[in-house]
């Protein structure tokens, strides 16, 4: 029986080249555009289905609007109530793109789904284990935000961009026709358009955020923030604060109400604890483990060890203190060029 797949498609230059990619194989499409809040822009679910068309597969829009809102602005609003500073794309690909939307292919009649994602999946002969690797192309690698996606989702996944460029893919899009060829990357939090993360969280959960104390690590008073929720770890700009010497947000303290500031050089650490952790190039970890660790979606992995001190958490002993770890973030593991796992910082 022929093989048929279903394509994740937003509109966008990446997911519409990934789906020109996988009608060379010779497979069954159905075209998936997830419609997930209210106010997303129609225009991209017409590109979708004007790529789908000139393809020659059907396409659908899926309304995803009370399920994500539910699911991933809940888990956002929580995180960043407790003063962490979520990822909701990580929580997204487990629980929605790859998670729902997986299913809802299934029923209709789809054996896996296609990503514009840039990364690799691999099946490992000797374990059975379905791997996830970086893309070939670092600067465009998004194996960061699919850590948290399990064997069962890895294995009915297909990522044809790995070994390509972002200007190859482009190139592909213009040669193709495709409107979204010239199209920018989306760069904020989908949901959030204008980065008014504060203005998100009081609409989405009622309550407001009042002004507090900003205060020194040594105890001294520099002035009044505008909300807590505000302001992330390593943050320097739009404090509206005159020192004598560079200050950074080190530490938010909720139950306080304080954002508290530092100089650089307290930001920095060499150790964190994760829970919530998904291993996917092991089944578990031995006593230790060598690998190389990131914090952060943009940020450079570094030599770390890891050890296992629960069963569902982690400490990581970096090598060279890292800067700015947040609590809420990712840690994602490597080995050369394969994802181990990963995990939710908690300190």
């Amino acid at each position: 029986m022929k093989q048929k797949l279903a394509v994740a498609m937003s509109g966008g230059v990446d997911s519409s080249v990934a789906a020109f990619l996988v009608s060379q194989w010779g497979v069954d499409l159905l075209g998936i555009t997830m419609k997930n809040f209210d106010g997303a822009d129609e225009r991209d679910s017409l590109d979708a289905a004007s790529v789908a068309h000139r393809l020659g597969f059907e396409h659908q829009t899926l309304d995803l609007t009370e399920e994500f809102r539910n699911t991933v602005m809940r888990y956002f609003c929580e995180s960043y109530m407790k003063g962490e500073t979520p990822n909701p794309c990580v929580f997204c690909n487990r629980v929605i793109k790859f998670g729902t939307m997986l299913e809802q292919a299934k029923k209709r009649g789809c054996d896996g789904i296609v990503s514009g994602h840039y990364a690799k999946i691999k099946q490992e002969d000797a374990s059975g284990r379905v791997l996830l690797q970086r893309a070939e192309h670092r600067e465009k690698d998004q194996s960061y935000v699919l850590w948290s996606l399990s064997q069962e989702q890895l294995a009915a996944t297909y990522l044809p961009l790995g070994e390509l460029s972002k200007a190859q893919v482009r190139e592909i899009a213009a040669e193709q026709g495709f409107a979204s060829s010239d199209k920018p990357d989306s760069q904020d939090i989908c949901f959030i358009p204008d980065s008014n993360y504060r203005r998100f969280l009081e609409e989405f959960t009622g309550k407001t955020f009042p002004p507090g104390d900003f205060v020194g690590t040594d105890g001294k008073l520099w002035g009044r923030h505008k909300g807590i929720v505000g302001y992330t770890i390593g943050q320097r700009k739009g404090l509206g604060i005159a020192a004598p010497a560079p200050l950074f947000v080190v530490r938010k303290s909720v139950e306080e109400n304080r954002v508290y500031l530092g100089p650089s050089e307290e930001l920095f650490s060499k150790t964190l604890k994760a829970r919530d952790i998904n291993w996917i190039a092991v089944e578990s970890v031995p006593a230790s483990l060598r690998v190389t660790a990131k914090t952060r979606y943009s940020q450079r992995e570094a030599a770390a060890t890891v050890f296992q001190t629960a069963e569902n958490e982690i400490t990581v002993e970096f090598d060279e203190p890292q800067r700015a770890i947040a609590k809420g973030q990712s840690v994602v593991l490597y080995d050369g060029e394969t994802v181990v796992g990963g995990g939710i910082i908690t300190e």
